[in-house]
């Protein structure tokens, strides 16, 4: 599970997430957005970003642990950020100890992308979308919360059952009270589609980023010969003879698919981010995230 070296930490409290849109909250900043708290009424810390005004920061704090901290004060916007993860039987791919693991994958970024929120004074919520139903955590802010959020992520570290992303999805944005930026982490391999389930997220206000996770072996498969492929959800069997022919069009396939998710996306304004489990989830972050404007 995700347990970061100092190194790590250090760069990820250095970013933010990004949005288009500011949703109004309380208790933020005003990185941004150019609206102002009007309240005198004292809330909470983050950390200085370049940018910050100077008279806002505690000069107290920052003489005792010399790194600079920004007041928060009640009224003032923040943005809101869910996380949810896929933890559908198909994410259990491919063993679990094996460093490609996809849900093992995306709760190590999950925990990076809380840590930023958390770090910067975004009010976090995280949701693991589940077959049975749906495992919560927060909404919760501030950098403390950064040990619980990992804890959380740890103990819901296992897969099962099928996830119908379009039921999930609508699900969620049914009940949410507050719709901000939403960050949805899946493989996308679910029965009926995900389609309408990002458009409800939408409908309800939501900004949303698609991070689809594949493993290498699901982009460039193994395997040759005569094969039994099982479904990992439904345990659907399907005996098949994988020759040079039929694992090029399994490649073309895949690549269509991708297009197809990239397109739909592209035209409903979705960052579509494909994620292959092969490459550092840090790098993910560090470098592909800031390049596309979604941290900054």
């Amino acid at each position: 599970m995700p347990i970061f070296d100092e190194t790590t930490l250090r760069q990820l409290e250095q970013l933010t997430l990004t949005a288009d849109q500011v949703r109004a909250g309380r208790m933020k900043g005003d990185r941004r957005s150019s609206k102002r708290g009007t309240s005198i009424e004292f809330a909470d810390y983050r950390n200085y970003v370049q940018g910050d005004d100077l008279r806002r920061l505690d000069w107290n704090v920052y003489a005792r642990l010399e790194r600079p901290f920004i007041k928060l004060l009640e009224e003032e916007e923040d943005l809101s950020v869910h996380l949810l993860v896929d933890v559908s039987k198909s994410m259990d791919w491919p063993e679990a100890d094996q460093p490609e693991h996809k849900l093992t994958y995306a709760m190590r970024l999950a925990a990076g992308l809380g840590h930023i929120a958390l770090t910067a004074g975004d009010q976090l919520s995280v949701t693991l979308l589940r077959s049975d139903e749906d495992r919560r955590w927060g909404p919760f802010r501030g950098a403390i919360s950064s040990l619980p959020l990992f804890q959380f992520l740890e103990a819901g570290e296992d897969a099962a059952g099928i996830t119908d992303l379009n039921i999930s999805l609508n699900s969620f944005a049914l009940r949410s009270r507050r719709p901000g930026l939403l960050l949805l982490l899946s493989d996308l391999m679910s029965p009926n589609g995900y389609q309408d389930g990002l458009a409800a997220l939408q409908n309800r206000g939501f900004e949303v980023s698609l991070l689809h996770l594949l493993s290498p072996d699901e982009i460039e498969p193994g395997l040759i010969g005569d094969v039994k492929l099982i479904d990992a959800e439904t345990a659907a069997e399907a005996e098949v003879t994988l020759d040079a022919a039929t694992l090029d069009a399994y490649r073309q396939r895949v690549s269509e698919w991708q297009s197809e998710i990239n397109h739909f996306c592209g035209s409903r304004g979705i960052d579509y981010v494909p994620v292959v489990t092969s490459s550092p989830w840090e790098q993910l972050v560090l470098r592909t995230m800031r390049e596309m404007g979604m941290v900054k």
